[in-house]
């Protein structure tokens, strides 16, 4: 008996959104194929789903290459189902101010950022189409929507993901396919930020940092949506996030 899935690119850390968003969905029930460049950190969250009673498939990815990238949804398509929903997870970001910024340093975080949603994006519609269904979510950065300093490149490749959403969700949603951008609007309480500016993350105290697991039953509850009324864009934010 085939089960209906959803597929998580962006996967990292255990205490990272990527795997928040596998664990809650498969905890619904969906097979839930997990994609990222570590091996190891995807067998630790496969781990951590299987003894959960769930079903995770990890398949080691690198979002901005082709191949990669087709491998996987040749995975997805094999084990049969329908496949769910899709979140496009990777996020990369490098400080750099303008004038010290070098051709490689913008055209790596366009390729992670953009470059890599495009190929994601074009392989999970192909899948979804003959489905007439599915949810797909790229998420976003408040770089999405304004630029600043030393993140120029990075809010340009942000930008560029939002509008590529945009595209996508007025061309195929008369499909069935929900297309979703979504402005993670704060500080997510995860690794990353613990542990590469812990003393930041202090000065937003108690309340002041996007739960995982709340952002994750925010992205089952834009999927569980009727399709008379879509969202298409939403910004998750702290309550005690200014803005």
């Amino acid at each position: 008996m085939t089960q209906n899935s959803a597929v998580i690119i962006g996967v990292g850390p255990e205490q990272g959104l990527g795997s928040a968003l596998a664990k809650y969905f498969a905890g619904k029930g969906l097979h839930v194929f997990i994609a990222g460049r570590s091996e190891d950190k995807l067998h630790a969250v496969t781990e951590s789903i299987v003894q959960a009673d769930g079903i995770a498939t990890p398949v080691i990815t690198d979002a901005t290459v082709e191949g990669d990238v087709a491998r996987l949804f040749d995975v997805i398509r094999g084990r049969g189902g329908v496949l769910d929903i899709a979140v496009y997870n990777v996020d990369s970001n490098i400080p750099s101010p303008f004038l010290d910024m070098d051709v490689q340093t913008f055209t790596t975080l366009w390729q992670q950022n953009c470059l890599a949603a495009f190929l994601f994006g074009q392989a999970a519609v192909k899948t979804m189409l003959p489905q007439q269904q599915g949810s797909l979510i790229f998420t976003g950065a408040t770089a999405s929507l304004r630029a600043r300093p030393p993140f120029t490149a990075f809010a340009a490749a942000k930008a560029g993901l939002r509008a590529l959403a945009q595209g996508m969700a007025r061309e195929f949603s008369p499909h069935g396919i929900h297309v979703v951008h979504t402005i993670i609007d704060g500080v997510l309480d995860g690794d990353r930020a613990r542990k590469q500016f812990p003393a930041y993350v202090e000065t937003k105290g108690e309340g002041g940092l996007l739960q995982l697991d709340a952002i994750a039953q925010t992205y089952w509850a834009i999927h569980q949506q009727h399709a008379s009324a879509w969202t298409h864009e939403l910004d998750l934010r702290p309550f005690k996030e200014p803005f």
